[in-house]
Order: structure tokens, then sequence, then C-alpha cells
């Protein structure tokens, strides 16, 4: 018999048409009797028949139907399975399908059709979103107390103000920082206070400055809660992906005085109402990766330089090289701590007699300044010849182990007593008594940022994993460095070059 080749559709109990087609009229009516003996029952029970049938037989029906016979062969070929939509699922499955989605997402799936759109209005799904993207733990029944929903604090607060999050420098000649968080139902920025700070292992202390809620009207506005600008009436607040503005305009009496410009017989001729506008400007401040071989985790550092109160520095590394940036106060510039120099300590002896100590620093200096110079020159001598490499500086270069050694095995080096040299001054004297390594270490920078830095040799000292401190011979001073015991979020830089990118903003 001739093979058959054609796919039938499915859905009915009376097998598959291409059989019946190759039987002959006797063969399809017996088989027809012996298929649907439904034909010789009565209406009566044939109602009943089709009442009492079980879901197993209904599911091994549709199985039947969905195959297709090839022939007298016998050699069933299945149909592609019936078309399942989205739509069909329950809709608890799609409440769970959609919470798990970006939030960014939803508003065009709402657009896809009207039980999408009903199923987004679901305030779990915003919960969700809200708790996984920006952390936000609220009560549902506080919000429907004050009439709020989280689809509204999602699409009216958290979303537009997202790039807000995290934390930010004052770019001016005094710099301090600014973490702006998800604070329950608002958006807080607070404003580091080193007045407030009275001990480096103390945490870093904020008061607030400005806060983003939800109104009566639904919508977002900010609130200023600080006291030096608060005669202000109107401010503006513009952001960016890494850098926001505030900017405002001063109040009736606030203005300066109407400029008159008179002629030769002192007749106005044009009066000039000026309205002055303030700005602050905040960069983004991306905290430092942190790598396994680094020699301690790196972050930020709280310091006592002088009498204006704690700063705040950040440690990073890169190679062979690790460097101190400071990121708040009046002093620009970084220290550069060369972990290739490393510099013996002998028991503590190199402590106890400054000079020994200062001349092993100037004869490493002298090294570090030369082999400087000759990578200079050679520099100069690829740009000639047009084979300049592009990695430059050994700074920028892709990470290298640090000093040949592991954070892990430089916190086992044998704890050393540690003294401060005769003559070193010191603003805290609650230091730790013991060191684990000392590296050379040269400060470049200045009190002013338009000036020329300038470079003062020096020791970094390594006591543990959370305190490091730095000599300077020139100045004969110790300064003790304390990690911060504050938490961060939305810190994280996106690649490392946006975080050398940051860095080169801050210490130019």
């Amino acid at each position: 018999m001739e093979e058959c080749s054609c796919l039938c559709g499915a859905g009915s109990s009376r097998g598959c048409r291409c059989l019946q087609e190759c039987q002959g009229p006797a063969e399809t009516a017996a088989a027809e009797g012996k298929r649907c003996p439904q034909k010789r029952q009565r209406p009566a029970e044939k109602a009943a028949a089709e009442g009492k049938q079980a879901p197993a037989e209904k599911h091994l029906e549709a199985h039947a139907a969905a195959l297709c016979c090839a022939g007298s062969g016998g050699t069933a070929s299945p149909l592609p399975p019936p078309r399942c939509s989205l739509q069909d699922l329950p809709v608890e499955m799609l409440v769970a399908i959609f919470a798990s989605l970006p939030g960014t997402d939803l508003p065009s799936l709402a657009q896809a059709c009207t039980k999408f759109h009903h199923i987004l209005h679901s305030d779990s799904i915003w919960r969700r979103r809200c708790r996984e993207e920006y952390g936000l733990c609220e009560n549902l029944q506080d919000l429907e107390i004050i009439g709020r929903s989280y689809r509204e604090v999602y699409a009216k607060l958290l979303h537009p103000y997202r790039n807000i999050l995290g934390l930010w420098q004052l770019d001016s000649s005094y710099r301090t920082l600014l973490n702006v968080v998800v604070d329950g139902l608002c958006i807080t920025g607070w404003k580091y206070s080193p007045s407030l700070n009275t001990h480096v292992d103390a945490p870093m202390q904020f008061e607030p400055f400005f806060r983003i809620r939800l109104t009566e009207r639904k919508s977002a506005t900010v609130e200023y809660m600080d006291n030096y600008y608060s005669l202000s009436h109107r401010r503006h607040m513009q952001i960016q992906k890494d850098r926001f503005s505030i900017q405002w305009l001063k109040s009736d009496h606030q203005k300066d005085s109407p400029t008159r410009l008179r002629g030769e017989r002192g007749r106005v001729l044009v009066q000039e109402d000026r309205q002055q506008y303030d700005c602050l400007t905040y960069r983004r401040l991306y905290l430092p990766p942190n790598h396994p071989d680094d020699l301690i985790r790196p972050g930020l550092f709280e310091v006592e330089y002088n009498s204006a109160g704690l700063m705040i520095a950040m440690l990073s590394f890169r190679g062979k090289y690790a460097k101190i940036s400071k990121i708040t106060g009046v002093t620009f510039g970084q220290i550069n701590i060369h972990l290739m120099r490393r510099i013996p300590l002998s028991d503590g002896e190199i402590f106890r007699n400054f000079n020994q100590l200062s001349r092993v620093v100037q004869e490493i200096d002298k090294q570090v300044i030369r082999e400087q110079q000759q990578q200079q020159q050679q520099q100069q001598q690829q740009q000639k010849n047009g084979t300049e490499e592009s990695e430059g500086h050994a700074w920028q270069s892709p990470a290298q182990p640090s000093v040949g050694e592991s954070g892990a095995a430089a916190l086992e080096e044998q704890p050393v007593p540690f003294v401060l040299p005769v003559g070193v001054r010191s603003r805290d004297q609650n230091y730790p008594r013991t060191c684990r390594m000392c590296f050379y270490a040269a400060d470049i920078g200045t009190f002013d940022p338009f000036a020329y830095p300038r470079r003062c040799p020096g020791v970094f000292i390594l006591f543990d994993e959370n305190h490091f401190g730095f000599i300077w011979l020139e100045r004969k001073f110790f300064i003790l460095y304390s990690r911060v015991q504050n938490t961060f979020q939305n810190v994280e830089a996106p690649s490392l070059q946006a975080f050398l990118e940051m860095l080169s903003n801050i210490c130019p």
C-alpha cells in the first residue's frame, strides 16, 4: 500500500483522516463502529457516557488525536504540540513571573494586553521590585494607611531619582561627603560632619541635608533641611549619572543692591537688578575594588590631619603600588606607596633612631627619582620613534600581585614593637604598639588645588587590617589611619576604568 505523507489536524475522536481515506467503505464503517460505539447507543445513553468520561480518557484522546498515521507501515509521526500562550497561565503564576522581572521592563509588558495590564497593578509585584532593587522594606499596611502603594513609590520616587543614590564628593575648595540612601519611604541625603567625630575609631557622623518624598499630590518633592541656606526660597536639583548639582536663587534680602550706571551729569542711564545664583556640585565617588592579592582590604579610612576635625582618605591598590587619596578637607593630592620598596623592621629597631630611618628613606627616594627620570626619557624616546606603549605608568598597567604576597600572607607576618621615633609628633597618641610591615612612600599634595604639588618622602607603616600610619620625615609628624566602619550602598564602580577615571579626577 502506498505510504501516506500528509500531516492531518487533531482534536477529533474519530481518529486519523488519512487512515479513513486509505480504507475501503466497509472497512471504514467497521472501524468507525469499533472506535465510536456511541453511534450504536441511544441518545440518552450517549449523553450519559459523555458526561461520565474521565479526565484520563480525555487526555488519551488528545494524545491519540495528536498522532498522524503514516500508512500501513504503522509508523506514527507526532504533530507539533498544541499552541500554549503566556496568557493561559494562572494569575498567581503570572504574578510570580512578573515580580522577578526588572521594574523597567514592566511598563512595556503592561501594554501587551489588558490581562497583563490588570495583573501589573498588583502591589506585591512592585513590593518585590522595591525591595530587591532599592532595599525598601516597608509594611504594606503602613502604605495603605497613608494612601500610598508600592507601584507609586517605585514609579514616582525610586525610579526617577535612582541616579542620585550613592556616595558623592562636594566639588569645592573644602570637600565633604554626601551619602544618599533610601530611608524608609523617602530618599535622604546625609552630609558628612567631621566636627561631630571625636576619634578615628568612631563611625562617621552624618547630618541630614535634603529629603525627597511623595507629597499629598503623589508627586516627589525635594525638601532641604540645612540651616546655612535656609533663607533661599527656590532651588533646582539637576541629576546626572555621575554628577548632580543644587542651584538656588537668593531671596530678595540677599540680593545685591541694584547696579546703576551714570552718565556725565550723574543721570541714571541703566538700572540692572542682578539676581545672584549659588550652586553646589557633587561628583560620584566609587569605592576601590577588592583583590585577593591586596596587602589589606581597600576602602575608606579616617584620619586627623589638623584641628579642623577628622578627614576621610581612600586606600586603593594597583599592581606594585598603593595610593592614599585625600577625599575630604582642604588638602589635595595623594600618598603613593611603593610596595616593592619594603623597609626592614629589624625587630622595631628602625624606629628608635630617626636619623637612621631618614637615611634609609632618602636613599630609596633618590633611587625612585632616578628611575622615574629614566622612565620619562624612555617614553620621550618612544614618542619620537612612534613606538610608545599604551600602558604608560605602572599605576595604569593591569593588576599585578602586590609585593609577591597575598593579603593573608601579609597579616601572617610576626608583629614587631612600634614606637614613635624621638622628635616625631602625633595628634593621636592612641596608636597601635606593634606593626607588621613598613614601605617607602611619598606624599604628593598641596593645600591649593591649582598649585604645583610638593613631594615629601615618608614611611608607610602597616599595623593590622584596619590601621596603618604615615610618617612625614620633613615635618617629623605621624598620623594614624583607621578604617571607616560605616557601610555604604550603590558605591561599586561599573568597571575598573570608571574607578581609575574617578580617581584621576580626585587626585589629578
